[in-house]
């Protein structure tokens, strides 16, 4: 049945392409399934946004939660984490992979890797980023730059979530306007808690006051999300028609600073083409997505009125299971200190540099190493700006033939490298420090068995934050229930 599906679907590619390439609308015919909103693509012919409740390439697949139908592949296992939609389709699952398999969805095979035969190849050869992802090579990684809505290391996920504005998920008090009119000697509100694509009723939409010369109507999404596209609607007013004709949008992650969008290597703000009628949808993609938590649509035209009814579409960052860059030395060597490196035999040349604490790095010298046994030592990362981090994986290394590795430690991080705030344990509230000696190790999306030596040598480390899955032993993965962020993190021994 699956197999027959699969079919379907392709021959309704095959047809969109033929008609693609005879008048150049891919979206002539609409091929979205179930009411889906069909959009010009950028990676693949068309996209489309589906309503809640259905998914697929072509919103032809019945979802009945965040596991069904299954994201993992390769066999894995999907465990639902939460029930929450809007838009969050990276949280609300976890991915358990087979043996061999390792990412997000466990689509990337491990099995045979030969991490000393990756120091001179070329990560780009297999060409990994899919839907019209540029790949770019580091050392021993790769990075796509996805085009909107794709993310995902491959860009192999949508980010194309209906994020709550028809549904409900986004609050009355999260939407807020410059100006708002009032019609029928005051007694009609045409308040911005109303802007809701689809709202029915007499009054069913924001519009703007008539002495706004200005005006803006904005959404504060509680939180730093992607966002890569917008549905627009009109509404009717006393029988006659209102609309936005053109617009431009603006986006803050503070609500007090704002830049109005442009596309990539313009110079002026670019101004979407809007709606044409009080009833119909037009529906804009942002190419590159907008990253932020305030997003203002700032009308440049209108019919009668300014008058609005919306939907956002995006997801939640995906920057939670993604390599941070010690591995792949995005994290650069000058952003990585310690509190003292240690020199076998004294020797400069043997030095265990703070900047060699990348994880699976080789060599003679391939990790930090502090110059005493004790805890007032640390080693910290400056990420530059604010990030949100998951989680850590920590590997040992051996000097000389002996082996050596951190037993136990602690999370510090800070906003401007002076105050701290140590991670403490949801249950105890007491300062949370993982023991690595443990026999069972719980990855994000696999659970192995780990065998480590209770060696209690603790000044060598390598980390990498964050990563999906180990790679060689000894090596473990801490996750933080209750994310952090900051500039900089710090590792206590």
């Amino acid at each position: 049945m699956e197999e027959k599906a699969r079919v379907l679907v392709l021959l309704q590619l095959f047809a969109v392409c033929l008609l693609f390439g005879v008048n150049g609308d891919p979206c002539e015919v609409n091929m979205c399934s179930n009411g889906g909103t069909c959009v010009p693509g950028t990676g693949t012919p068309f996209i489309c946004i589906c309503h809640d409740g259905f998914s697929g390439d072509t919103c032809n697949e019945t979802e009945t939660g965040a596991c069904n139908p299954n994201p993992c592949q390769n066999d894995g296992v999907c465990e639902a984490t939460g029930h929450s939609r809007r838009g969050d389709v990276f949280n609300e699952y976890v991915c358990k992979c087979q043996p061999g398999y390792e990412g997000v969805h466990c689509q990337t095979s491990i099995q045979g890797a030969n991490l000393n035969a990756k120091k001179d190849v070329n990560d780009c050869a297999g060409q990994p980023c899919e839907n019209g992802g540029v790949c770019r090579d580091l050392d021993g990684d790769f990075k796509c730059h996805c085009p909107s809505p794709f993310v995902g290391k491959h860009c192999q996920l949508r980010c194309i979530s209906l994020l709550g504005m028809e549904g409900g998920g986004i609050a009355e008090s999260q939407i807020s306007a410059s100006s708002v009119r009032y019609s029928l000697l005051g007694l009609q509100r045409w308040g911005p808690e109303l802007a809701r694509l689809h709202k029915k009723g007499l009054v069913n939409a924001w519009s703007a006051a008539a002495h706004d010369k200005n005006p803006w109507i904005q959404i504060n999404m509680q939180r730093k999300m992607r966002l890569t596209g917008i549905v627009t609607q009109g509404a009717s007013r006393m029988g006659s028609a209102e609309f936005i004709k053109a617009f431009k949008v603006a986006s803050s992650l503070d609500g007090k600073t704002y830049t109005m969008y442009r596309t990539e290597g313009q110079r002026k703000d670019h101004v979407f083409v809007g709606n044409v009628d009080n009833d119909s949808t037009k529906t804009n993609l942002f190419d590159p997505p907008i990253i932020a938590q305030y997003i203002r649509i700032v009308p440049v035209v209108c019919r009668k009125a300014c008058t609005l009814r919306m939907e956002l579409v995006g997801c939640e960052l995906n920057g939670c299971s993604e390599p941070m860059g010690m591995k792949s030395r995005l994290v650069l060597d000058r952003q990585i200190t310690a509190s003292s490196s240690f020199r076998t035999w004294g020797l400069e040349a043997f030095t265990w540099h703070p900047h060699f604490a990348r994880l699976d790095k080789q060599g003679k010298t391939n990790a930090w190493t502090a110059s005493t046994n004790n805890r007032s030592e640390w080693l910290q990362v400056d990420l530059l700006s604010p990030k949100k981090i998951t989680g850590i994986i920590t590997q040992g290394a051996k000097d000389f033939g002996s082996v050596q590795f951190i037993v136990s430690f602690k999370v510090a991080h800070s906003d401007d490298g002076k105050s701290w705030t140590v991670v403490k344990d949801e249950t105890s509230k007491t300062d949370k420090c993982p023991d690595l000696t443990a026999s069972v190790v719980w990855e994000k999306g696999t659970l192995q068995s780990r065998k480590l030596e209770a060696l209690h040598l603790v000044r060598t480390g390598r980390i990498s934050s964050w990563i999906t899955t180990a790679i060689s032993v000894p090596m473990i993965t801490d996750n933080m229930s209750s994310k952090k962020r900051g500039k900089a993190i710090l590792f206590l021994l």
